[in-house]
C-alpha cells in the first residue's frame, strides 16, 4: 500500500510561512484523500485539513482557515500544506494521512507518515 513521508518542517518566527510536503511511494496517491493532522506538545492530535483525491474538495479546521492551503499534484504523487501567518499555537508535529474517501476523523485513517516538526517562535 501507499507509504507517506512528510518534509518541510522547521523553526520559523511568528508571522512567517512554511510549506510542508507529503510524498507518496509504493503506489499512486491519486485515488486517496489526504489529510494533515497535527499534535501540539502535550495535547491530542487534531485535524488540520483534508483534500479529495481530485483536489476539488477541501476542508479546514477553523483555527487555520484563511491561513493554510492544502493542494496536491497527483502526477508527482505529492500533497502540500502551505502555512502562512504562522502563530506560536501552530507549533506541533504535523502528519499527513491517506484513505479512500474524505474524512476529518483521524481514527478513519490507516496510512500515516512519520511526522515533521513545526516550531513557531514568538
Amino acid at each position: 500500500q501507499v507509504q507517506l513521508v512528510e518534509s518541510g518542517g522547521g523553526l520559523v518566527q511568528a508571522g512567517g510561512s512554511l510549506r510542508l510536503s507529503c510524498a507518496a511511494s509504493r503506489r499512486t496517491l491519486g485515488s486517496y484523500a489526504v489529510a494533515w493532522f497535527r499534535q501540539p506538545p502535550g495535547k491530542e492530535r487534531e485535524f488540520v485539513t483534508v483534500i479529495s483525491w481530485s483536489g476539488s474538495t477541501t476542508y479546514y479546521a477553523d483555527s487555520v482557515k484563511g491561513r493554510f492551503t492544502i493542494s496536491r499534484d497527483n502526477a508527482k504523487n505529492m500533497v502540500y500544506l502551505q502555512m502562512n501567518s504562522l502563530k506560536p499555537e501552530d507549533t506541533a508535529v504535523y502528519y499527513c494521512a491517506a484513505r479512500i474517501g474524505l474524512h476529518r476523523d483521524q481514527n478513519q485513517y490507516e496510512i500515516w507518515g512519520q511526522g515533521t516538526q513545526v516550531t513557531v517562535s514568538s
